[in-house]
C-alpha cells in the first residue's frame, strides 16, 4: 500500500514527466528526420536521443533519464510491445501463412536451434565452461520484433518477405523461451553437480515453469483474442474500434505482467485468433486505426530503448562478447537460408529473412536478469564466487553490450534486405 509520502513524490514527478515525455516527442521526431536524410531509418534517431540523454552521458552532465525516471515510463515500454505484438498477430493470416508453406517453419526452427548450436559452440570452445556455453546459447535465438516491424511499417514494406518477416519474429520469441527453459534447466543441473550436498530438483521440474508460461500466454491470447473478435462486430465507428483494442492490449499487457506471463506471446495470438475468425475487412476496419498511432509508440518506444543503452558496456564486450555477435549473426542468418533451401520458398525470402531477424534487446536482456538471479550461488567456487554467480555477471554484461550493437544493425539490415527485395514503399513522411 502506497505511503502518503509516497504519493505525493509520486505526484510531484508529474509534470516532470510529462514535460519530458513532450519534450522527447518533439526533438525525437525531427532528429528522426534528419537522420533519414542519411538513409538510415529514422529509428536510429530515437535511439540517438535517448542514448544522449540517458546515463550513458550522465558524466558530461546531459543525462535526463535518471533510473527513476526510466522505472516511471516503463509502461510505455510494455505497452509499446503489447501493439507490436498484436500488429504482428494481426498479419499471421492461416491464408497467408498457407500460401509461404511449411517453409516458414523450417525457417523458424532452423534459425532457432543453428543460433542456439552454433553460439553453444563456439563459447564452449573459448571458454571450455558448458553451462556458460549452454546459457549464451539459449539467449541467441530470442529477437526484438519491434525494430524489424518499425521498419516494415516506416517504409511500407509488402511481400512475401515482409509476410516472413512478420512470421519469424512473431513465433520465434516463444519458441526461443523453449529453447531457453530447456537450456537453463541443464545448465542448472550441471551447476548443482558441482557442489556436494545439493540434489537436483529434476530435469522435467525445472521445465516446469517456462513450459506453464508459454501454455498459459496462449490461452490468455486466445480468450481475450476471441472477445475482441465478439466486440469489433458491433462496433461500426473507427475511433470507438480504436478504443476497444487499446483496452484489450493494455488489458492482455497488465495481466501478462502481473501472471509472469510472455507478453509479446499473449498479444500476438490475440491478433491471430482476430484475424483468422473474423473477415478481412473487418480485420482491416481494426487495425487501420492503429497504424495512425504505431508510430508515437515507436518514437516513445525507441527513445526510451536509446535512453537504456550502457554505450560504456561496449569496452567490455571482449572475447565472449565479440563470439557471441559472429556466432549469433551467423547462425541466424546461415539457419533461416538452411531452412529456406529445405522449405523450398521463394528466392528472396531464401536470401535475405536471415538479415531481417538480428534484432535483440528486451526478451534477451530479461532472460540475462533471469539467469543472474537464479544461478546465484550454483556450483563450485571460482575465484571467490561461485559458478553461477560468475556465469551470471559474464551474462548481464555480454548481453546488455551486445544488445547495444544488435538493436542499431538490426533495423539497418531489415531496411537493406526488404530493399533488395523490392519489398519497399514510400517512407511516411
Amino acid at each position: 500500500m502506497s505511503t502518503p509520502e509516497h504519493v505525493a513524490e509520486t505526484a510531484a514527478s508529474l509534470p516532470i514527466l510529462f514535460t519530458l515525455v513532450g519534450a522527447m516527442l518533439i526533438v525525437c521526431f525531427y532528429a528522426g528526420k534528419l537522420i533519414k536524410k542519411t538513409t538510415l531509418p529514422s529509428l536510429i534517431g530515437y535511439m540517438l536521443v535517448g542514448a544522449l540523454f540517458g546515463p550513458s552521458f550522465a558524466k558530461y552532465g546531459l543525462q535526463v533519464f535518471t533510473e527513476p525516471v526510466l522505472e516511471s515510463l516503463s509502461f510505455i515500454t510494455q505497452i509499446s510491445l503489447g501493439f507490436v505484438a498484436f500488429s504482428i498477430g494481426s498479419e499471421l493470416s492461416m491464408k497467408s501463412l498457407r500460401r509461404l508453406g511449411n517453409g516458414i517453419v523450417w525457417i523458424i526452427f532452423s534459425e532457432s536451434f543453428t543460433a542456439f548450436f552454433v553460439v553453444t559452440g563456439l563459447i564452449y570452445l573459448v571458454t571450455l565452461d558448458l553451462p556458460m556455453a549452454l546459457i549464451f546459447g539459449s539467449m541467441a535465438p530470442a529477437s526484438a520484433p519491434a525494430g524489424t516491424v518499425a521498419i516494415i511499417q516506416e517504409y511500407k514494406a509488402s511481400g512475401s518477405l515482409t509476410q516472413a518477416l512478420y512470421a519469424v519474429v512473431g513465433f520465434d520469441d516463444g519458441l526461443a523461451i523453449i529453447i531457453f527453459g530447456f537450456a537453463a534447466a541443464l545448465a542448472k543441473s550441471l551447476l548443482l553437480a558441482e557442489a556436494p550436498g545439493h540434489v537436483s530438483e529434476g530435469f522435467f521440474q525445472m521445465m516446469k515453469a517456462p513450459t506453464v508460461e508459454i501454455i498459459l500466454s496462449i490461452v490468455v491470447g486466445v480468450v481475450l483474442g476471441f472477445l475482441l473478435a465478439q466486440l469489433v462486430r458491433f462496433i461500426k465507428n473507427s475511433r470507438d474500434m480504436l478504443i476497444v483494442v487499446f483496452g484489450i492490449v493494455t488489458l492482455s499487457t497488465g495481466l501478462s505482467m502481473m501472471w509472469h506471463l510472455s507478453l509479446i506471446l499473449t498479444n500476438m495470438v490475440i491478433g491471430f485468433v482476430l484475424i483468422n475468425t473474423r473477415r478481412e475487412a473487418l480485420v482491416h476496419k481494426v487495425t487501420a486505426p492503429l497504424l495512425e498511432i504505431m508510430p508515437l509508440t515507436f518514437v516513445l518506444f525507441f527513445c526510451l530503448a536509446g535512453a537504456h543503452l550502457q554505450l560504456a558496456a561496449l569496452p567490455s564486450l571482449g572475447i565472449i562478447g565479440l563470439v557471441y555477435i559472429i556466432g549469433r549473426s551467423g547462425g541466424l542468418i546461415g539457419g533461416a537460408r538452411l531452412g529456406a533451401i529445405f522449405g523450398h520458398v521463394d528466392e528472396k525470402i531464401k536470401k535475405y529473412v536471415g538479415l531481417g531477424i538480428l534484432s535483440q534487446a528486451g526478451v534477451a536482456i530479461g532472460l540475462a536478469l533471469i539467469v543472474n538471479a537464479e544461478f546465484a550461488g550454483l556450483g563450485a567456487e571460482i575465484d571467490g564466487m561461485s559458478h553461477g554467480s560468475l556465469i551470471g555477471t559474464k551474462v548481464i554484461t555480454t548481453i546488455t553490450a551486445t544488445c547495444i550493437v544488435f538493436e542499431i544493425i538490426g533495423p539497418i539490415l531489415a531496411k537493406y534486405a526488404l530493399g533488395k527485395a523490392g519489398e519497399l514503399g514510400k517512407a511516411k513522411r
